[in-house]
C-alpha cells in the first residue's frame, strides 16, 4: 500500500446560468414550517456573511484584473469551504470560517453548518419557473480512510455524495472522471474543472451550481441590433444590443455614488440587480461595494418607467485559483504544512493545495413566444409628458445574482467586454 502524501486538493465549481437572477425587493426568508425559527436565524446570520464574503473577495477578484470581465459564484466558494473546515481544527479552522466572514463570537460552528444546510435544502427545490439545483462530493483516492464521522457530518450537512478513485495510480483517469461528473451536474456549461493534478493529490472536494430562470418581461430578439459598447475611453465592440420600452420596473438613481440601478425581475420570484457607474466611476462604485450598499440600493428602488431599456446580449466566464486571493482574506493555515486538517482523516497530513472555480453566464432575450407578443407597444399618453428615461447599459456595468428563497448572492460580476467570453 502506497503511503499518503500530505496534500489535499480542494475544487469549487459554479455551473452556468441562462439567465440569471436577484431577490424582490422585500423579500422574506422563512423557516421550515413558514415561521420565525432557530433555523431562520442561522439563515440570516449566514445570509449576512456570504454577502459580506462575496463583495470582500470580489474586490481582490477586480483588482487583479481591473480592465476584465469578472464571474463568479460566491455561494459556492463558501459552501465548498465551509464543507472541508468541517474535518479542521484549531486555527485553521478558525481562519476559514473568520475568512467566510462570520463572527464566531456570535455565531457558533454549529450554527454555521445548520445554515449551510437549509440553504442547501432551499437550493434543491426547483420548478418550472426556476430551476436551481446546488449539490457536493468529494473524490477520495481509494487508500485515503476517512473518518467515519467526518463522512457522516458531509453527508448530513452537505448532502456530499462520495466516490473512491485511483489518484496515485491513475490520475488521468480520475481527472476524467470528476470532469464527467462536474459536465453532467451543470448540464454541460462547466467542462474540464481539473487537470494537471498534482501528484500528490489525494482527495478533491467539488461543489456544483446550476441556475436557469426567464425573464418576467422579456426582450424581443427581433428588436436585438449591433450596437457600440465602450469598454474604455479609446476603445469600444460591437455587441447584439437587447432593448425593450416602456418598461415599468425598480429602478433607482444613486447620486450620492454616480450610478445608476436597475432590476430586472425573472419569474420564480427572482431577478437581477444591474449597476451602471457614470462614466470614470467605475472604481468608487467598487471601493463602496458592501452589505449596506446592497440594503441601501434595495430599500430605494422604485417602480418606474423606463421608456428605453438596453442592455447587451452576452456570455462570459471566469477561471480562477484562488490559493494566493483567500489568504488575503485571512484563510492563509490551510494552504500551509501547518494546516490542521485532522478532522477528515485523524492525522495531520492533509493541506489544500488548489481551490479551483470556474463560472459561465449567459444573458440573452429568452422567450421568444412571449417576446413576439409584445411586438407592438402601447404606451399611456400621460408618461409621454414627463422626461424620458433611458438607460444604456454600453460601458463596463456590474450585477448581481441574488436568491430570494436565502437572501443569498448567486452569482456576482463585472462585465467590461461582452465580446470577450
Amino acid at each position: 500500500m502506497k503511503r499518503m502524501s500530505p496534500l489535499l486538493a480542494l475544487g469549487l465549481l459554479v455551473a452556468g446560468l441562462c439567465p440569471v437572477s436577484l431577490c424582490d425587493s422585500g423579500c422574506v426568508l422563512r423557516g421550515e414550517n413558514g415561521t420565525q425559527d432557530k433555523t431562520h436565524e442561522d439563515n440570516l446570520k449566514v445570509a449576512s456573511s456570504n454577502i459580506n464574503f462575496a463583495f470582500s473577495l470580489y474586490k481582490k477578484l477586480a483588482l487583479n484584473t481591473p480592465n476584465e470581465n469578472v464571474i463568479f459564484s460566491p455561494i459556492s466558494i463558501s459552501v465548498a469551504l465551509a464543507f472541508v473546515s468541517l474535518g479542521a481544527n484549531s486555527t485553521t479552522l478558525t481562519e476559514i470560517l473568520e475568512g467566510l466572514r462570520f463572527n464566531l463570537t456570535e455565531t457558533p460552528e454549529a450554527e454555521i453548518h445548520r445554515g449551510f444546510q437549509h440553504l442547501l435544502s432551499t437550493f434543491n427545490q426547483s420548478s418550472n419557473e426556476l430551476q436551481l439545483s446546488m449539490g457536493n462530493a468529494m473524490f477520495v483516492d481509494e487508500n485515503l480512510k476517512l473518518l467515519e464521522k467526518f463522512r457522516e457530518k458531509a453527508q448530513e450537512l452537505y448532502g456530499a455524495e462520495t466516490f473512491n478513485v485511483k489518484f496515485l495510480d491513475a490520475i488521468s483517469a480520475a481527472e476524467k472522471f470528476i470532469n464527467d461528473y462536474v459536465k453532467n451536474k451543470t448540464r454541460g456549461k462547466i467542462v474540464d474543472l481539473v487537470h494537471d493534478l498534482n501528484p500528490q493529490t489525494v482527495m478533491i472536494v467539488v461543489n456544483y451550481i446550476f441556475f436557469k430562470a426567464q425573464w418576467q418581461k422579456t426582450f424581443d430578439p427581433r428588436g436585438t441590433h449591433e450596437s457600440k459598447f465602450h469598454v474604455s475611453a479609446n476603445k469600444s465592440v460591437e455587441v447584439p444590443m437587447m432593448n425593450i420600452e416602456n418598461l415599468a420596473t425598480p429602478y433607482f438613481r444613486d447620486e450620492e455614488l454616480s450610478c445608476t440601478v436597475v432590476e430586472l425581475k425573472y419569474t420564480g420570484a427572482a431577478s437581477a440587480l444591474f449597476i451602471l457607474p457614470d462614466e470614470g466611476k467605475m472604481e468608487e462604485v467598487e471601493a463602496t461595494l458592501s452589505p449596506e450598499t446592497l440594503r441601501r440600493w434595495r430599500e430605494s428602488l422604485t417602480t418606474r418607467l423606463i421608456n428605453e431599456l438596453y442592455v447587451p446580449k452576452f456570455s462570459i466566464s471566469g477561471d480562477y485559483s484562488l490559493e494566493n486571493i483567500l489568504p488575503q482574506l485571512g484563510i492563509r493555515e490551510v494552504f500551509t504544512s501547518q494546516a490542521d486538517l485532522s478532522g477528515i482523516t485523524g492525522a495531520k497530513n492533509l493541506m489544500v493545495s488548489q481551490v479551483l472555480h470556474k463560472a459561465v453566464i449567459d444573458v440573452a432575450e429568452n422567450g421568444t413566444e412571449a417576446a413576439a407578443a409584445t411586438a407592438v407597444q402601447i404606451i399611456l399618453t400621460s408618461a409621454m409628458l414627463e422626461p424620458l428615461t433611458i438607460v444604456r447599459f454600453n460601458r463596463p456595468f456590474l450585477m448581481t445574482i441574488f436568491s430570494s428563497d436565502t437572501q443569498s448572492i448567486l452569482f456576482m460580476g463585472k462585465v467590461v467586454n461582452p465580446k470577450k467570453q
